[in-house]
C-alpha cells in the first residue's frame, strides 16, 4: 500500500473556464462570465442552443453541443472559475439546457439498442445484466494499455479519464434520494466506497489524482477539459443525465451496475500497462483498489441495486436495461475513439500533450 500524505486528500475547487468550441460554447461561456443570460449576440440561448442542435452532424460527437451541455452540469458540481453560483438554477440556462438534453437523449437511444426483457425480478434482472455485460464486444482499451501502450498513450489514457475521475461516483449519487428500500441500501453501500469509507484519503478520485501527479501530469479539476474530444464529454454528461432526472432513475441504476460490472477486469489489465512502463505503486493503487473493490461492487449492482430496484418497481425495467446498455455502448464510443488515434499513430487529444511534464496553461 503506497504511503498517505496531506496531498492526498483532494480538495476540489472550481474548473478553469474552457475555451469556447463553437458559437453556442461562447454565447453560453459569455453569459456565465459576465453574469447576466437574459440574452446573447444572437438571441436567447434558447434559441443558440436549438441552432446548435440543428447544424450538428452527430449530437454525440459535436464539440460545441457537449462542451455547453458540460458546463451547464458543472454549475450542479463543483463550479466554474468566476461564475456566480446563483446561476445553477437560472431559467434560461435550464432551458437552453433542456434543448440540449433532449437532443443528446434522443442521439443516446437512436445508438443504443435496448436488451432483451427478462423477468422483473432481482435474481433474473442480474443475471440479464451480467449477460449483457459478459457479451460486450466494444473495443477494449484496457488491452491496449496493458500489452502496447507507451507512456505517452498511458498520460493520454489518464487526460482522458481525468474528465470523470475527478468527480467520480457523483453522477450516479445523484440517484440516492431517488430510491427506497433495498436498492437505496445497495447504492449507499457501494458509493460508501467510492468515497473512501469514511477516510478522505482513500475517496477514488483522490487515489485517481495520486496516480496523475505520479504520471507527472496536472491534478487539478477540470484541467484538461479543453484537450479532450466531444465523445469524452458525452460520456460524463450521459451520466450526469440519467442522474439529475427522476424520470430516468432507472437508467442511472442500470448504467451504475454495467460500470461496476465491467470495471474490474479492465482495472487489473491498466494496472498491468502502467507496471510494464515502469510506473510505481503511486501510479497503480487506483487500478488496483478497482480490481478488488468493484468485483464485490458488480454482485451488489446486479442483484441488490438493479435487481432490487425493479423488483419493487417493475415499471422500472426497461430503464434500467437502456441504461445499462447505454453505458457500454457510449463509453465503446470514447474507447473506440481512442484505439482509433493510437492505431492511426496519432494523439486521442483534440491537441496532443507535450513531452514535457505539464500542459501549458
Amino acid at each position: 500500500m503506497a504511503v498517505l500524505d496531506d496531498a492526498d486528500v483532494l480538495t476540489q475547487t472550481p474548473m478553469p473556464v474552457p475555451e469556447a468550441r463553437g458559437p453556442l460554447s461562447a454565447a453560453l461561456i459569455d453569459a456565465l462570465t459576465a453574469g447576466r443570460t437574459d440574452t446573447s449576440v444572437s438571441g436567447s440561448l434558447r434559441e443558440v442552443a436549438a441552432d446548435a442542435v440543428d447544424r450538428a452532424a452527430d449530437v454525440l460527437t459535436d464539440d460545441d453541443v457537449q462542451l455547453a451541455l458540460f458546463l451547464l452540469y458543472e454549475l450542479h458540481y463543483g463550479g466554474i472559475e468566476g461564475v456566480d453560483d446563483d446561476l445553477e438554477w437560472d431559467p434560461a440556462l435550464l432551458a437552453a439546457r433542456a434543448v440540449l438534453e433532449a437532443a443528446h437523449e434522443a442521439a443516446v437511444r437512436a445508438v443504443v439498442p435496448l436488451p432483451e426483457r427478462p423477468e422483473p425480478t432481482a435474481e433474473a434482472v442480474s443475471a440479464a445484466l451480467f449477460a449483457l455485460t459478459a457479451a460486450d464486444s466494444g473495443p477494449s482499451l484496457s488491452r491496449w494499455v496493458a500489452r502496447k501502450a507507451d507512456r505517452e498513450q498511458i498520460r493520454e489514457f489518464l487526460v482522458q479519464k481525468s474528465i470523470y475521475t475527478l468527480k467520480e461516483a457523483d453522477p450516479h449519487s445523484w440517484a440516492i434520494p431517488r430510491l427506497s428500500g433495498r436498492a437505496k441500501s445497495a447504492l449507499v453501500e457501494i458509493q460508501s466506497d467510492e468515497y473512501g469509507g469514511g477516510r478522505p484519503k482513500r475517496i477514488h478520485s483522490a487515489i485517481f489524482a495520486r496516480t496523475l501527479r505520479a504520471a507527472g501530469l496536472d491534478d487539478s479539476y477540470g484541467r484538461y477539459v479543453d484537450l479532450v474530444p466531444a465523445i469524452t464529454l458525452a460520456a460524463l454528461n450521459t451520466m450526469s443525465l440519467f442522474g439529475l432526472h427522476r424520470r430516468l432513475r432507472g437508467a442511472v441504476v442500470g448504467h451504475l451496475a454495467a460500470f461496476e460490472m465491467t470495471s474490474s477486469v479492465p482495472s487489473r489489465l491498466y494496472g498491468d500497462g502502467f507496471r510494464r512502463n515502469g510506473f510505481d505503486e503511486d501510479a497503480t493503487w487506483y487500478f488496483d483498489e478497482h480490481v478488488e473493490a468493484d468485483a464485490v461492487h458488480e454482485q451488489i449492482a446486479g442483484r441488490d441495486l438493479a435487481g432490487g430496484l425493479v423488483a419493487a418497481d417493475p415499471a422500472l425495467l426497461d430503464d434500467v436495461l437502456f441504461g445499462a446498455a447505454a453505458c457500454l455502448v457510449v463509453e465503446g464510443m470514447v474507447g473506440g475513439h481512442v484505439l482509433a488515434a493510437w492505431e492511426a499513430g496519432t494523439s486521442s487529444l483534440r491537441r496532443p500533450l507535450p513531452a514535457g511534464d505539464e500542459v501549458p496553461a
